[in-house]
């Protein structure tokens, strides 16, 4: 597992072997069983998350009473809430394993402290974020301009793997349809195909 962060401080930083391995040394890993609630939407976000193994899901309860999903993590993906830094600020949203987890695991008050420690850290999940926020930028313009089944298509191009491990509900609230019209798109497509 760890060979998936040496992959990102190559990638992200310009460390030398011996500083890569110094940071990962202080990197807490764990993991957590499928059900897990990482974090429970009302409450002050105090840890964030790189998925190393399995799929951690966004959801909100919304007005009515409903679960929004919003996201799934999966690997080699941060998991965090963006407007952190605003003192005592709530998360919009409750994250949970959606599968057995191996996580990277960071405590946000020791942030600073680590970015200090190991300055190209913090460069490097600066980096991290801005890839993330744009990816995310990119995909909800699409999201918005596009129709449920073309939605569910650009699902199947950019993140195929979601299609067998995500409860079909879910998969159905995170593209903002229900599940009856999932499974009309999905027979639509399979029978074109």
């Amino acid at each position: 597992m760890k060979s998936i962060l040496f992959k990102y401080l190559r990638q992200y930083t310009s460390l030398t072997e011996e500083q890569q391995q110094a940071i990962v040394d202080e990197i807490l890993i764990e993991e957590y069983k499928k059900g897990t609630v990482l974090l429970r939407q009302g409450e002050v976000p105090a840890k964030c998350y790189f998925v190393l193994k399995g799929c951690v899901r966004q959801y909100a309860i919304d007005e009515a009473g409903n679960e929004v999903t919003s996201n799934f993590f999966t690997e080699e993906q941060g998991v965090s809430i963006h407007n952190r830094h605003q003192q005592n600020k709530t998360s919009p949203y409750t994250f949970a394993c959606l599968e057995d987890c191996v996580l990277v695991v960071g405590d946000l008050n020791d942030e600073p402290d680590m970015f200090h420690k190991h300055s190209q850290l913090e460069t490097m999940v600066r980096k991290m974020v801005e890839e993330s926020l744009g990816e995310i930028q990119d995909e909800w313009t699409s999201f918005i301009a596009s129709t449920p089944e073309e939605r569910y298509k650009a699902l199947l191009r950019k993140r195929p793997s979601l299609v067998n491990r995500v409860p079909q509900h879910q998969l159905a609230s995170y593209l903002g349809i229900t599940p009856e019209s999932l499974s009309r798109i999905k027979k639509r497509i399979n029978t074109t195909e």
